[in-house]
């Protein structure tokens, strides 16, 4: 993780204590952490303290023309909205709708068993980003992150180690007591639910946002939204992570919510043509 995160809005665990599920042993509740970015106490130095400081209801940075690596770290570093930890979990719907966005599908089946073949655009990058997401959170397994992560993941990418889904596995595993991969008897299923883009640099470089609904099965089900970015290049004919310190984490929001919309999430769907651009 970069030292600009660490201390501050990174994922350090004393911040990731949102509950996903609970399992019972012995008449003792175990709380689940997962590990999923729900950093409710966002670091005061960042963000002068709870409120409504970030990047919500401000224009997508974008760049027709590329023009390096300093555009694409203020892309990155610039804080997105304070949320507290209640705002993942299930919520009513807002009166007003967001609005939405139509991701692609993919083509093709891509290496360590990934979706591939997004095509060359902003929506691309998102679909490809949800695709990477689902398939490391659902198989919840040590195996899998690390083939994905080293199948993914450009040079100068934060390592597998520093990868804050790898992150999210070992705390789900560990919290879990399941060891290196997903008891057979437990599920995750993770569904893409809303979009955004938070800038780019040329055709080839988005700084992608995705929010999934996860919904985990240990001995009781429960429910939670997680928002998650990442810079993504196009490489070789296809997006991959690119190099670059971690981003600033997403708003994990229960998606349709008030507090979703004012966090710029769009719901995903086949509904329009993509992002403004």
């Amino acid at each position: 993780m970069s030292a600009q995160l660490d201390g501050t809005v990174g994922w350090d665990r004393r911040r990731l204590v949102f509950v996903l599920g609970v399992v019972v042993a012995a008449g003792v509740a175990l709380i689940l952490g997962l590990g999923f970015a729900i950093y409710f106490a966002i670091s005061t130095a960042m963000s002068g303290g709870q409120g409504d400081s970030g990047s919500a209801g401000k224009q997508s940075h974008t760049s027709t023309h590329a023009t390096g690596k300093a555009h694409r770290d203020a892309i990155a570093a610039e804080p997105m909205l304070t949320v507290d930890e209640d705002a993942a979990q299930p919520a009513p719907p807002a009166a007003v709708a967001a609005k939405t966005v139509n991701i692609p599908q993919s083509a093709i089946q891509g290496p360590a068993g990934v979706p591939s073949g997004f095509p060359h655009s902003p929506e691309g990058a998102v679909g490809q980003l949800a695709a990477i997401e689902q398939v490391v959170l659902q198989s919840m397994s040590i195996p899998q992150v690390d083939s994905i992560h080293a199948s993914w993941a450009m040079p100068g990418a934060p390592s597998v180690a520093k990868w804050p889904l790898t992150q999210d596995v070992q705390t789900f595993l560990g919290d879990a007591q399941m060891g290196g991969t997903l008891d057979p008897t437990s599920t995750v299923v993770v569904t893409p639910v809303g979009a955004q883009v938070k800038g780019s640099d040329g055709p080839d470089w988005v700084l992608a946002c995705v929010l999934v609904k996860v919904h985990a099965t240990i001995t009781q089900d429960a429910q939670m939204g997680y928002g998650y970015c990442e810079r993504m290049q196009w490489h070789n004919g296809r997006w991959m992570i690119a190099p670059g310190a971690t981003p600033y984490p997403a708003p994990s929001t229960w998606p349709g919510s008030d507090v979703s919309n004012k966090a710029g999430w769009k719901t995903w769907s086949g509904a329009d043509e993509g992002f403004d651009q």
